[in-house]
Protein backbone atom coordinates (compact mmCIF):
# COMPACT_ATOMS: atom_id res chain seq x y z
CA UNK A 1 0.00 0.00 0.00
CA UNK A 2 1.56 3.60 -1.28
CA UNK A 3 0.00 6.74 -0.58
CA UNK A 4 0.29 10.12 -0.88
CA UNK A 5 2.21 10.92 2.20
CA UNK A 6 4.68 8.05 1.19
CA UNK A 7 6.43 10.43 -1.85
CA UNK A 8 8.47 12.81 0.75
CA UNK A 9 8.58 9.69 3.29
CA UNK A 10 10.49 7.90 0.72
CA UNK A 11 12.09 11.16 -0.77
CA UNK A 12 13.94 11.25 2.42
CA UNK A 13 14.86 7.66 3.02
CA UNK A 14 16.14 7.39 -0.81
CA UNK A 15 17.43 10.73 -1.76
CA UNK A 16 17.84 12.61 1.61
CA UNK A 17 20.31 14.98 0.60
CA UNK A 18 18.93 15.70 -3.17
CA UNK A 19 17.48 19.06 -3.54
CA UNK A 20 13.46 18.21 -4.05
CA UNK A 21 12.15 21.65 -4.23
CA UNK A 22 13.26 25.25 -4.91
CA UNK A 23 10.63 27.96 -4.56
CA UNK A 24 12.45 31.48 -4.91
CA UNK A 25 15.36 31.62 -2.70
CA UNK A 26 14.51 28.54 -0.82
CA UNK A 27 15.90 25.54 -1.69
CA UNK A 28 15.14 22.19 -0.01
CA UNK A 29 16.21 19.07 -0.10
CA UNK A 30 14.43 15.95 0.26
CA UNK A 31 15.25 14.62 3.57
CA UNK A 32 14.48 19.19 4.70
CA UNK A 33 11.30 18.84 2.83
CA UNK A 34 9.85 15.64 4.70
CA UNK A 35 10.98 17.32 8.04
CA UNK A 36 8.76 20.17 7.19
CA UNK A 37 6.08 18.73 6.42
CA UNK A 38 6.56 16.02 9.60
CA UNK A 39 6.38 19.43 11.20
CA UNK A 40 3.32 20.78 9.24
CA UNK A 41 1.86 17.13 9.93
CA UNK A 42 2.11 17.07 13.74
CA UNK A 43 0.81 20.81 14.48
CA UNK A 44 -2.43 19.94 12.71
CA UNK A 45 -2.66 16.87 14.85
CA UNK A 46 -2.06 19.19 17.82
CA UNK A 47 -4.52 21.55 16.59
CA UNK A 48 -7.34 18.69 17.17
CA UNK A 49 -7.99 17.98 13.43
CA UNK A 50 -9.31 14.29 13.34
CA UNK A 51 -8.52 11.56 10.62
CA UNK A 52 -10.65 12.25 7.47
CA UNK A 53 -11.59 15.70 8.42
CA UNK A 54 -11.42 18.18 5.31
CA UNK A 55 -8.97 21.34 5.40
CA UNK A 56 -9.24 24.23 2.65
CA UNK A 57 -6.45 26.36 1.60
CA UNK A 58 -6.82 29.29 -0.35
CA UNK A 59 -3.10 30.58 -1.93
CA UNK A 60 -1.17 30.86 -4.81
CA UNK A 61 1.84 28.60 -5.22
CA UNK A 62 4.44 27.91 -2.66
CA UNK A 63 6.55 25.42 -0.96
CA UNK A 64 4.30 25.58 2.16
CA UNK A 65 1.29 25.14 0.06
CA UNK A 66 3.19 21.71 -0.49
CA UNK A 67 4.14 21.03 2.76
CA UNK A 68 0.88 21.36 3.88
CA UNK A 69 -0.63 19.26 0.40
CA UNK A 70 1.85 15.89 2.10
CA UNK A 71 0.99 16.49 5.93
CA UNK A 72 -2.95 16.58 5.15
CA UNK A 73 -2.00 13.05 3.60
CA UNK A 74 0.49 11.57 6.09
CA UNK A 75 -2.75 12.15 8.96
CA UNK A 76 -4.98 11.52 6.90
CA UNK A 77 -6.71 14.66 6.75
CA UNK A 78 -8.60 15.76 3.07
CA UNK A 79 -6.98 18.61 1.59
CA UNK A 80 -9.81 20.70 -0.07
CA UNK A 81 -7.61 23.70 -2.95
CA UNK A 82 -9.61 26.42 -3.45
CA UNK A 83 -9.19 28.28 -6.94
CA UNK A 84 -8.22 31.65 -5.76
CA UNK A 85 -10.45 33.72 -8.63
CA UNK A 86 -13.36 32.00 -6.57
CA UNK A 87 -16.00 35.00 -5.66
CA UNK A 88 -16.03 35.02 -1.88
CA UNK A 89 -19.30 33.41 -1.37
CA UNK A 90 -18.50 31.12 -3.98
CA UNK A 91 -15.60 29.91 -1.52
CA UNK A 92 -17.87 30.20 1.63
CA UNK A 93 -19.78 27.54 -0.04
CA UNK A 94 -16.88 25.15 -0.32
CA UNK A 95 -15.97 25.71 3.38
CA UNK A 96 -19.62 25.02 4.03
CA UNK A 97 -19.93 21.82 1.45
CA UNK A 98 -16.96 20.42 2.54
CA UNK A 99 -17.14 21.39 6.34
CA UNK A 100 -13.47 22.27 6.54
CA UNK A 101 -12.15 22.63 9.85
CA UNK A 102 -9.22 24.22 9.63
CA UNK A 103 -8.48 27.71 6.66
CA UNK A 104 -5.38 28.60 5.40
CA UNK A 105 -4.51 31.65 3.73
CA UNK A 106 -1.93 32.33 1.52
CA UNK A 107 0.19 36.28 0.84
CA UNK A 108 -2.36 38.35 0.05
CA UNK A 109 -5.74 36.25 1.03
CA UNK A 110 -6.36 36.79 5.16
CA UNK A 111 -8.68 40.06 4.54
CA UNK A 112 -10.86 37.64 2.66
CA UNK A 113 -10.75 34.78 5.48
CA UNK A 114 -11.78 37.85 7.83
CA UNK A 115 -14.98 38.71 5.55
CA UNK A 116 -15.90 35.04 5.59
CA UNK A 117 -15.73 33.79 9.25
CA UNK A 118 -19.21 34.54 9.99
CA UNK A 119 -20.57 32.22 7.12
CA UNK A 120 -17.57 29.20 7.69
CA UNK A 121 -19.08 27.37 10.91
CA UNK A 122 -17.30 24.36 10.54
CA UNK A 123 -13.66 26.20 10.38
CA UNK A 124 -12.43 26.32 14.16
CA UNK A 125 -8.70 27.12 13.32
CA UNK A 126 -7.76 29.89 11.12
CA UNK A 127 -4.18 29.99 9.69
CA UNK A 128 -2.04 32.67 7.88
CA UNK A 129 0.66 31.22 5.76
CA UNK A 130 2.79 33.67 4.72
CA UNK A 131 1.87 36.57 7.13
CA UNK A 132 2.03 37.22 10.68
CA UNK A 133 -2.00 38.64 11.18
CA UNK A 134 -4.08 38.97 14.24
CA UNK A 135 -6.92 36.37 14.67
CA UNK A 136 -4.53 33.88 12.43
CA UNK A 137 -2.40 31.20 13.52
CA UNK A 138 1.26 32.37 11.71
CA UNK A 139 2.16 28.64 10.34
CA UNK A 140 5.87 28.99 10.48
CA UNK A 141 5.46 29.46 14.00
CA UNK A 142 3.52 26.11 14.14
CA UNK A 143 6.20 24.57 12.03
CA UNK A 144 8.91 25.80 13.89
CA UNK A 145 7.46 24.62 17.57
CA UNK A 146 6.05 21.09 15.73
CA UNK A 147 8.38 17.87 16.17
CA UNK A 148 9.95 16.90 13.07
CA UNK A 149 9.40 13.24 13.64
CA UNK A 150 7.00 11.15 11.09
CA UNK A 151 3.30 10.88 12.62
CA UNK A 152 3.12 7.44 10.88
CA UNK A 153 -0.88 7.83 11.05
CA UNK A 154 -2.31 4.65 9.71
CA UNK A 155 -3.85 5.81 6.26
CA UNK A 156 -5.35 3.41 3.85
CA UNK A 157 -5.07 3.86 -0.11
CA UNK A 158 -9.20 3.95 -0.33
CA UNK A 159 -8.97 6.91 1.47
CA UNK A 160 -10.02 10.27 0.51
CA UNK A 161 -7.08 12.34 0.21
CA UNK A 162 -8.03 15.36 -1.74
CA UNK A 163 -11.54 17.19 -2.48
CA UNK A 164 -11.10 19.23 -5.75
CA UNK A 165 -14.07 21.77 -6.35
CA UNK A 166 -14.56 21.95 -9.97
CA UNK A 167 -17.03 24.09 -12.34
CA UNK A 168 -16.55 26.82 -9.79
CA UNK A 169 -16.01 28.98 -12.82
CA UNK A 170 -18.92 28.08 -15.09
CA UNK A 171 -21.86 27.21 -12.33
CA UNK A 172 -21.87 25.77 -8.89
CA UNK A 173 -18.94 24.08 -7.45
CA UNK A 174 -18.68 20.74 -6.95
CA UNK A 175 -16.36 18.27 -5.30
CA UNK A 176 -14.56 15.27 -6.99
CA UNK A 177 -13.50 12.92 -4.56
CA UNK A 178 -9.86 11.35 -4.90
CA UNK A 179 -8.37 8.83 -2.70
CA UNK A 180 -5.01 8.47 -2.57
CA UNK A 181 -5.16 5.22 -5.03
CA UNK A 182 -6.95 7.39 -7.65
CA UNK A 183 -3.77 10.22 -7.12
CA UNK A 184 -1.18 7.37 -7.50
CA UNK A 185 -2.53 5.46 -10.24
CA UNK A 186 -2.43 8.64 -12.25
CA UNK A 187 1.13 9.61 -11.14
CA UNK A 188 2.47 5.90 -11.69
CA UNK A 189 0.70 5.99 -15.41
CA UNK A 190 2.25 9.58 -16.12
CA UNK A 191 5.67 8.65 -14.65
CA UNK A 192 5.63 5.73 -17.12
CA UNK A 193 4.35 7.27 -20.30
CA UNK A 194 6.29 10.48 -20.03
CA UNK A 195 9.26 8.53 -18.97
CA UNK A 196 10.24 10.65 -15.83
CA UNK A 197 13.01 10.03 -13.39
CA UNK A 198 15.51 11.43 -11.27
CA UNK A 199 17.02 13.19 -13.24
CA UNK A 200 14.48 15.55 -14.51
CA UNK A 201 13.44 18.66 -13.38
CA UNK A 202 10.39 20.53 -13.95
CA UNK A 203 9.32 24.27 -13.80
CA UNK A 204 5.71 24.30 -11.72
CA UNK A 205 3.83 27.38 -12.58
CA UNK A 206 0.48 26.06 -13.08
CA UNK A 207 -1.53 26.63 -9.86
CA UNK A 208 -1.02 23.75 -7.27
CA UNK A 209 -5.02 24.38 -6.12
CA UNK A 210 -5.62 22.05 -9.98
CA UNK A 211 -5.96 18.92 -11.26
CA UNK A 212 -2.36 20.47 -13.10
CA UNK A 213 -0.40 19.98 -9.62
CA UNK A 214 0.49 16.49 -11.33
CA UNK A 215 4.20 17.42 -12.47
CA UNK A 216 4.88 18.17 -8.85
CA UNK A 217 3.45 14.52 -7.53
CA UNK A 218 5.37 12.52 -10.52
CA UNK A 219 8.91 14.37 -10.05
CA UNK A 220 8.94 14.07 -6.45
CA UNK A 221 7.77 10.05 -6.22
CA UNK A 222 10.45 9.46 -9.13
CA UNK A 223 13.06 11.29 -7.37
CA UNK A 224 13.28 14.58 -9.25
CA UNK A 225 13.14 18.40 -8.52
CA UNK A 226 10.34 20.65 -8.69
CA UNK A 227 11.18 24.41 -9.47
CA UNK A 228 8.01 26.32 -8.35
CA UNK A 229 6.98 29.55 -9.13
CA UNK A 230 4.07 31.60 -7.86
CA UNK A 231 2.41 32.25 -10.53
CA UNK A 232 2.23 31.86 -14.66
CA UNK A 233 4.48 34.55 -15.79
CA UNK A 234 6.56 34.20 -18.87
CA UNK A 235 9.62 36.18 -18.10
CA UNK A 236 9.85 33.97 -14.79
CA UNK A 237 9.04 30.81 -16.63
CA UNK A 238 11.99 31.39 -18.97
CA UNK A 239 14.59 32.25 -16.54
CA UNK A 240 13.86 29.23 -14.18
CA UNK A 241 14.72 26.63 -17.21
CA UNK A 242 17.46 28.43 -18.06
CA UNK A 243 19.09 29.05 -14.70
CA UNK A 244 17.68 25.87 -13.14
CA UNK A 245 18.23 23.11 -16.27
CA UNK A 246 14.59 22.63 -16.30
CA UNK A 247 14.17 19.24 -18.56
CA UNK A 248 10.36 19.78 -18.36
CA UNK A 249 7.39 22.26 -18.71
CA UNK A 250 3.55 21.35 -18.52
CA UNK A 251 1.59 24.25 -19.60
CA UNK A 252 -1.88 24.71 -21.42
CA UNK A 253 -2.45 26.34 -25.01
CA UNK A 254 -2.73 30.03 -24.22
CA UNK A 255 0.38 29.62 -22.31
CA UNK A 256 2.24 28.90 -25.38
CA UNK A 257 0.43 31.11 -27.80
CA UNK A 258 1.89 33.51 -25.19
CA UNK A 259 5.40 32.05 -25.56
CA UNK A 260 5.57 31.69 -28.61
CA UNK A 261 4.63 35.50 -28.78
CA UNK A 262 6.92 36.73 -26.23
CA UNK A 263 9.35 39.26 -28.15
CA UNK A 264 12.46 38.26 -25.48
CA UNK A 265 12.04 34.01 -26.22
CA UNK A 266 14.82 33.56 -28.42
CA UNK A 267 17.18 35.40 -25.81
CA UNK A 268 16.88 32.28 -23.25
CA UNK A 269 18.48 28.94 -23.45
CA UNK A 270 16.06 26.36 -23.35
CA UNK A 271 18.14 23.61 -24.78
CA UNK A 272 17.86 21.37 -21.29
CA UNK A 273 14.24 20.85 -21.66
CA UNK A 274 14.11 17.19 -22.94
CA UNK A 275 9.78 17.19 -22.45
CA UNK A 276 6.85 20.13 -23.39
CA UNK A 277 3.56 18.99 -22.65
CA UNK A 278 0.17 20.84 -23.56
CA UNK A 279 -2.81 19.58 -21.50
CA UNK A 280 -6.00 21.24 -20.14
CA UNK A 281 -7.48 22.14 -23.45
CA UNK A 282 -7.20 20.96 -27.30
CA UNK A 283 -3.80 22.36 -29.20
CA UNK A 284 -4.69 24.42 -31.86
CA UNK A 285 -2.24 23.21 -34.81
CA UNK A 286 -0.99 26.19 -35.79
CA UNK A 287 -0.30 26.57 -32.16
CA UNK A 288 1.46 23.51 -31.96
CA UNK A 289 3.04 23.65 -34.93
CA UNK A 290 4.72 26.95 -33.71
CA UNK A 291 6.35 25.33 -30.63
CA UNK A 292 8.08 22.51 -32.28
CA UNK A 293 9.60 24.61 -34.53
CA UNK A 294 10.79 26.31 -31.53
CA UNK A 295 11.37 23.24 -29.34
CA UNK A 296 11.97 20.77 -31.60
CA UNK A 297 10.72 17.41 -31.34
CA UNK A 298 10.06 17.06 -27.88
CA UNK A 299 6.64 17.79 -27.63
CA UNK A 300 4.05 15.84 -25.75
CA UNK A 301 0.61 16.05 -24.98
CA UNK A 302 -1.82 14.80 -22.05
CA UNK A 303 -5.55 14.59 -22.08
CA UNK A 304 -7.53 14.19 -18.77
CA UNK A 305 -9.76 15.44 -16.38
CA UNK A 306 -10.08 16.48 -12.68
CA UNK A 307 -12.37 13.16 -12.09
CA UNK A 308 -8.99 11.07 -13.76
CA UNK A 309 -6.77 12.27 -11.22
CA UNK A 310 -6.70 13.74 -14.45
CA UNK A 311 -4.90 11.01 -16.49
CA UNK A 312 -6.70 9.66 -19.48
CA UNK A 313 -4.56 9.57 -22.76
CA UNK A 314 -0.56 10.37 -23.68
CA UNK A 315 0.37 11.48 -27.38
CA UNK A 316 4.43 11.45 -27.18
CA UNK A 317 7.17 13.29 -28.48
CA UNK A 318 7.73 10.53 -31.29
CA UNK A 319 4.49 10.88 -32.82
CA UNK A 320 4.77 14.39 -33.39
CA UNK A 321 5.83 14.70 -36.88
CA UNK A 322 5.31 18.09 -39.19
CA UNK A 323 5.34 16.32 -42.23
CA UNK A 324 4.15 12.69 -43.93
CA UNK A 325 1.45 10.31 -43.27
CA UNK A 326 1.98 10.98 -39.57
CA UNK A 327 1.30 14.07 -39.59
CA UNK A 328 -2.68 13.69 -39.49
CA UNK A 329 -1.60 12.77 -35.99
CA UNK A 330 -1.29 16.03 -34.39
CA UNK A 331 -5.16 16.70 -34.47
CA UNK A 332 -5.16 13.56 -32.28
CA UNK A 333 -5.01 13.36 -27.90
CA UNK A 334 -2.68 10.25 -28.41
CA UNK A 335 -3.71 6.51 -26.62
CA UNK A 336 -4.96 5.28 -23.85
CA UNK A 337 -2.41 5.75 -20.87
CA UNK A 338 -1.72 3.13 -18.11
CA UNK A 339 -3.99 2.25 -16.37
CA UNK A 340 -6.91 4.18 -17.83
CA UNK A 341 -9.19 2.27 -20.46
CA UNK A 342 -11.25 4.37 -22.90
CA UNK A 343 -14.16 4.05 -25.08
CA UNK A 344 -16.80 6.07 -27.31
CA UNK A 345 -20.17 5.43 -26.44
CA UNK A 346 -23.50 6.64 -28.09
CA UNK A 347 -26.62 8.50 -26.10
CA UNK A 348 -27.50 5.24 -25.39
CA UNK A 349 -24.34 4.55 -23.34
CA UNK A 350 -22.83 1.81 -26.07
CA UNK A 351 -19.83 1.44 -27.47
CA UNK A 352 -19.70 2.79 -31.02
CA UNK A 353 -17.66 1.86 -34.38
CA UNK A 354 -14.20 3.61 -34.72
CA UNK A 355 -14.31 6.61 -36.35
CA UNK A 356 -17.38 7.17 -34.83
CA UNK A 357 -17.75 10.31 -32.95
CA UNK A 358 -19.71 10.18 -29.40
CA UNK A 359 -18.61 10.88 -25.80
CA UNK A 360 -15.90 10.06 -24.10
CA UNK A 361 -15.92 7.47 -21.32
CA UNK A 362 -13.14 5.97 -19.29
CA UNK A 363 -12.61 3.71 -16.39
CA UNK A 364 -10.11 3.08 -14.12
CA UNK A 365 -8.38 3.27 -11.27
CA UNK A 366 -7.63 7.01 -11.31
CA UNK A 367 -11.23 7.32 -11.76
CA UNK A 368 -13.00 9.12 -8.63
CA UNK A 369 -15.91 7.42 -7.11
CA UNK A 370 -17.78 10.24 -7.44
CA UNK A 371 -18.68 13.86 -5.94
CA UNK A 372 -19.03 14.91 -2.74
CA UNK A 373 -22.69 14.79 -1.04
CA UNK A 374 -24.00 14.35 -4.59
CA UNK A 375 -25.20 10.64 -5.38
CA UNK A 376 -27.35 11.06 -7.96
CA UNK A 377 -25.01 13.53 -9.94
CA UNK A 378 -22.01 10.75 -9.27
CA UNK A 379 -24.78 7.84 -10.60
CA UNK A 380 -25.48 9.84 -13.71
CA UNK A 381 -21.46 10.50 -14.39
CA UNK A 382 -20.31 7.04 -13.44
CA UNK A 383 -22.38 3.86 -14.82
CA UNK A 384 -21.03 0.19 -14.56
CA UNK A 385 -17.84 1.82 -13.59
CA UNK A 386 -17.49 4.03 -16.93
CA UNK A 387 -17.02 8.08 -16.04
CA UNK A 388 -19.00 9.63 -18.97
CA UNK A 389 -16.70 12.41 -19.05
CA UNK A 390 -19.16 15.15 -21.46
CA UNK A 391 -16.09 15.55 -23.84
CA UNK A 392 -16.93 14.28 -27.67
CA UNK A 393 -13.90 12.30 -29.63
CA UNK A 394 -13.66 9.87 -31.69
CA UNK A 395 -11.27 6.80 -32.10
CA UNK A 396 -9.65 5.77 -34.95
CA UNK A 397 -8.25 1.93 -36.28
CA UNK A 398 -5.34 2.10 -34.26
CA UNK A 399 -6.48 3.74 -30.70
CA UNK A 400 -5.68 7.06 -31.01
CA UNK A 401 -8.12 9.44 -29.80
CA UNK A 402 -9.37 12.68 -31.33
CA UNK A 403 -10.87 15.36 -29.41
CA UNK A 404 -13.79 16.83 -31.10
CA UNK A 405 -14.77 19.37 -28.22
CA UNK A 406 -17.13 19.49 -24.75
CA UNK A 407 -20.42 18.00 -25.13
CA UNK A 408 -22.67 21.23 -23.90
CA UNK A 409 -20.26 23.78 -26.42
CA UNK A 410 -21.95 22.04 -29.39
CA UNK A 411 -23.59 24.25 -31.62
CA UNK A 412 -26.89 23.26 -33.48
CA UNK A 413 -27.41 25.68 -36.14
CA UNK A 414 -30.08 25.03 -38.57
CA UNK A 415 -30.08 21.20 -37.96
CA UNK A 416 -26.08 20.99 -37.98
CA UNK A 417 -24.20 20.19 -35.54
CA UNK A 418 -20.57 22.08 -35.26
CA UNK A 419 -17.93 21.67 -33.17
CA UNK A 420 -16.61 25.01 -31.83
CA UNK A 421 -12.99 23.96 -31.87
CA UNK A 422 -12.61 23.39 -35.93
CA UNK A 423 -13.64 26.94 -36.39
CA UNK A 424 -10.91 28.01 -33.63
CA UNK A 425 -8.37 25.69 -35.50
CA UNK A 426 -8.83 27.81 -38.73
CA UNK A 427 -9.06 30.87 -37.29
CA UNK A 428 -5.54 30.40 -35.53
CA UNK A 429 -4.66 29.75 -39.08
CA UNK A 430 -4.89 33.57 -40.00
CA UNK A 431 -1.83 35.71 -39.21
CA UNK A 432 -3.87 38.38 -37.29
CA UNK A 433 -5.47 36.64 -34.88
CA UNK A 434 -3.95 35.72 -31.51
CA UNK A 435 -6.60 34.44 -29.24
CA UNK A 436 -10.20 33.37 -30.68
CA UNK A 437 -13.60 31.50 -29.05
CA UNK A 438 -16.07 29.91 -30.98
CA UNK A 439 -19.70 30.03 -29.27
CA UNK A 440 -23.06 29.76 -29.75
CA UNK A 441 -25.32 32.89 -30.10
CA UNK A 442 -29.08 33.74 -30.43
CA UNK A 443 -30.28 34.12 -34.43
CA UNK A 444 -33.26 34.54 -35.52
CA UNK A 445 -33.56 32.55 -38.77
CA UNK A 446 -31.17 29.79 -37.79
CA UNK A 447 -31.84 29.36 -34.21
CA UNK A 448 -28.26 29.39 -33.27
CA UNK A 449 -25.51 31.06 -34.94
CA UNK A 450 -21.59 30.06 -34.99
CA UNK A 451 -20.54 33.18 -33.52
CA UNK A 452 -16.45 34.21 -32.88
CA UNK A 453 -14.78 36.34 -30.91
CA UNK A 454 -10.83 37.40 -31.47
CA UNK A 455 -7.80 39.56 -29.88
CA UNK A 456 -5.64 40.77 -32.79
CA UNK A 457 -1.71 40.29 -32.73
CA UNK A 458 -0.02 43.62 -31.72
CA UNK A 459 -0.11 46.05 -34.72
CA UNK A 460 -2.24 43.54 -36.66
CA UNK A 461 -5.34 44.55 -38.54
CA UNK A 462 -8.07 42.70 -40.21
CA UNK A 463 -11.86 42.88 -40.65
CA UNK A 464 -14.84 40.84 -39.96
CA UNK A 465 -15.39 40.33 -43.86
CA UNK A 466 -11.85 38.97 -44.32
CA UNK A 467 -12.21 36.75 -41.38
CA UNK A 468 -15.23 35.12 -42.71
CA UNK A 469 -13.93 35.02 -45.71
CA UNK A 470 -10.63 33.58 -44.45
CA UNK A 471 -12.92 30.58 -43.01
CA UNK A 472 -15.38 29.74 -46.06
CA UNK A 473 -12.25 29.10 -48.08
CA UNK A 474 -11.56 26.40 -45.57
CA UNK A 475 -14.56 25.13 -44.13
CA UNK A 476 -17.95 24.04 -44.61
CA UNK A 477 -20.39 27.29 -44.83
CA UNK A 478 -22.26 26.10 -41.58
CA UNK A 479 -19.44 25.63 -39.65
CA UNK A 480 -18.56 29.15 -40.40
CA UNK A 481 -18.59 32.24 -38.14
CA UNK A 482 -21.72 34.71 -38.89
CA UNK A 483 -20.61 37.01 -36.69
CA UNK A 484 -17.33 38.19 -35.02
CA UNK A 485 -16.38 40.81 -32.60
CA UNK A 486 -12.74 42.29 -31.92
CA UNK A 487 -12.54 42.08 -28.11
CA UNK A 488 -9.41 43.04 -25.99
CA UNK A 489 -9.29 40.30 -23.73
CA UNK A 490 -11.11 36.88 -23.92
CA UNK A 491 -11.83 35.56 -20.39
CA UNK A 492 -9.43 32.74 -18.83
CA UNK A 493 -9.63 30.01 -16.02
CA UNK A 494 -6.79 30.72 -13.87
CA UNK A 495 -4.33 27.99 -15.72
CA UNK A 496 -5.06 29.85 -18.86
CA UNK A 497 -8.10 27.83 -20.41
CA UNK A 498 -10.50 29.90 -22.60
CA UNK A 499 -13.53 29.88 -20.93
CA UNK A 500 -16.12 29.83 -23.76
CA UNK A 501 -19.26 29.76 -21.21
CA UNK A 502 -18.29 33.17 -20.28
CA UNK A 503 -17.69 34.53 -23.70
CA UNK A 504 -21.25 32.56 -24.63
CA UNK A 505 -23.13 34.56 -21.98
CA UNK A 506 -22.62 37.82 -23.48
CA UNK A 507 -24.57 36.64 -26.09
CA UNK A 508 -27.15 35.30 -24.48
CA UNK A 509 -27.72 36.72 -21.21
CA UNK A 510 -31.06 38.71 -22.67
CA UNK A 511 -32.44 35.86 -23.77
CA UNK A 512 -34.79 33.78 -21.88
CA UNK A 513 -32.83 30.92 -21.99
CA UNK A 514 -29.28 29.84 -21.85
CA UNK A 515 -27.89 27.11 -23.91
CA UNK A 516 -25.14 24.92 -22.09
Amino acid sequence: MFTLGDIPRRGARVHTHKEALIFGSRRLTFGEFDRRVNRAANALLALNCQRKQRIAILAENSHKYLEVYFAAAKVGLVIVPINIRLAPNEIVQIICDSESVVFLAGDGYENLGFGIRNASPSVHTWISLDNPVDEYIFYEDLVQTASDADPFISVDETDLAVLMYTGGTTGLPKGVMLSHRNLLSATLGMALGFKFSEFDTTCMFLPLFHASIWPVLVCLMVGGKVVLLKRADLEAILQAIQDEKCTHMNAVPTIYNWLMDYPELNKFDLSSLRLVIYSGSPMPVEILKRCMNKFGNIMAQGYGLTEAAPLVTIFPPHDHELEGPKSRLLLSAGKEAVPAEVRIVGDDGQPVAAGEVGEIAVRGPNITSGYWKREKLSQEKIRDGWLHTGDMGRLDEEGYLYLVDRKADMIITGGENVYPSETENILYQHPAVHECAVVSAPDRRWGERVQAVVTLKPGATVTEEDLIVFCKERLAGYKCPKKIEFWEEIPKTPIGKLLRKEVRKEFWQKMDRNIS
